[in-house]
């Protein structure tokens, strides 16, 4: 599997070209990324300094949210699985000065654990 080749349940793999677009003036030199997914038309990168959740809006994907946690500002994070008849899975990230956590609901299907393995890889280096 390459770099760009995480998948998440439904998803696409992540075009590297349109990574590198999305993330032109993003990164900060001699930043990398070591794994990005793919859940519907948002993205998740992991780099080797921080998460950033790029969150497509709108109907025609022009507006663009990038939010970046640095991974030392993740106090806990909390992955929970779709069931039977609930069709989503869902993602929680609480951060160091907010009360509330960051939430991310996920297609029934993702690769829950993949998402987990990242995390924890970023976060307790």
């Amino acid at each position: 599997m390459g770099l760009f080749d995480g998948l998440l349940g439904h998803g696409s793999s992540v075009d590297p070209a349109d990574l590198a677009k999305r993330l032109d003036g993003v990164l900060i030199e001699g930043e990398r990324v070591s794994l990005a997914f793919r859940v519907i038309r948002d993205v998740f990168v992991f780099t080797d300094k921080r998460l950033i959740l790029i969150d497509v809006q709108g109907i025609t994907g022009s507006k663009v949210d990038y939010m970046s946690v640095p991974y030392r500002a993740i106090t806990r994070f909390s992955v929970e699985t779709a069931g039977t008849f609930d069709l989503d899975s869902e993602l929680k990230i609480w951060v160091s000065g907010s009360h509330d956590p960051l939430k991310k609901t996920l297609k029934k299907g993702t690769d829950v654990r993949g998402i987990q393995r990242a995390l924890a890889a970023g976060v307790l280096r």
